[in-house]
């Protein structure tokens, strides 16, 4: 199998257009759909099905764009690991976070990125702890921050810190400024209504785990997965949220929020970083990985 080809088909697949994964690729049309006809012969399958809109998958097509964009990836990797031989800190590193937390992490992560790594590059993404585990083990993510991670085979897991959740509710109109901090008990906040991520967020889940702990069980508003969305159901009065003090500090308007913490129990959740054990950890990466715990550490100690 022809990597060129294996690549413009990933690019067409995930454009749905010849003529955007040309433009994309700098590669002439007709030689794009050549290449791809002729991967689909060598294959012996149709891979795509052309209408007047673009292009969609064939069943054989999408299996290929799921195992293709991870033989890609590992070809970067292994092409960035013989970089490291050479002492180079280059190559492109893909780094999972999750929702609640990417606002707080992704710029001052590129930034320092940056500053480091001049000569490689990154891509974040966001997502669930459950689909970001899958994409470690299929390639398609080098590092990810996971919520509550439990031993994987095939993943190396480690301790990141933890965070404490908060209950943030709409800031009264008039009140310039909040409240003394006051704790909310576990039980009480089972009784308000929650805008909450649908399952299985690892936040909802644990929140769902330490009220059963209680005898109680969360009364749920509306489910709204987003944290931006979360958050602009709460400032428009539709109940309240449990989420970590930066995910409402990094928001586009924290002042319209007032946050207390939760007691009897107090709820914290556990941070982890996440890379594959199956495959070797390039310098980048470990690099890359090291910034993370840099930041969130600098975060943690901060006001």
């Amino acid at each position: 199998m022809d990597l060129k080809q294996l690549e413009y088909f990933v690019r067409v697949a995930e454009l749905g257009s010849f003529t955007r994964a040309s433009q994309a690729l700098e590669v002439a049309q007709p030689a794009l759909s050549r290449q791809v006809r002729l991967l689909e012969v060598e294959l012996r399958h149709h891979l795509l099905l052309r209408n007047g809109r673009g292009v969609t998958l064939t069943e054989a097509g999408q299996l290929l764009l799921e195992h293709g964009r991870g033989i890609l990836h590992q070809v970067a990797r292994a092409q960035e690991e013989l970089g490291r031989v050479r002492g180079e800190l280059a190559g492109r590193v893909a780094v999972g976070l999750p929702p609640s937390m990417a606002r707080a992490l992704a710029v001052p992560l590129t930034r320092a990125f940056r500053e480091r790594l001049p000569e490689a590059s990154i891509s974040i993404s966001e997502g669930l702890s459950a689909s970001m585990q899958e994409r470690l083990t299929q390639g398609g993510l080098d590092i990810a921050v996971l919520y509550n991670a439990r031993p994987v085979a095939g993943l190396d897991i480690q301790p990141l810190c933890e965070e404490s959740l908060f209950l943030v509710g709409r800031r009264p109109a008039g009140l310039a400024e909040d409240p003394p901090p006051g704790s909310v008990a576990l039980g009480e906040v089972a009784r308000l209504p929650l805008v909450i991520p649908s399952r299985p967020n690892a936040i909802r889940m644990h929140v769902e785990s330490n009220m059963a702990a209680i005898g109680v069980a969360p009364r749920v508003e509306l489910e709204m997965d987003g944290v931006t969305a979360i958050l602009d159901l709460v400032a428009d009065g539709a109940g309240y949220a449990i989420l970590p003090r930066n995910a409402v500090l990094r928001s586009n308007n924290p002042s319209a929020f007032v946050m207390r913490p939760i007691a009897e129990p107090a709820l914290h959740i556990a941070l982890f970083t996440a890379v594959s054990a199956l495959r070797p950890v390039t310098l980048t990466q470990a690099t890359t990985r090291a910034l993370i715990r840099e930041i969130m550490g600098a975060q943690q100690e901060g006001p």
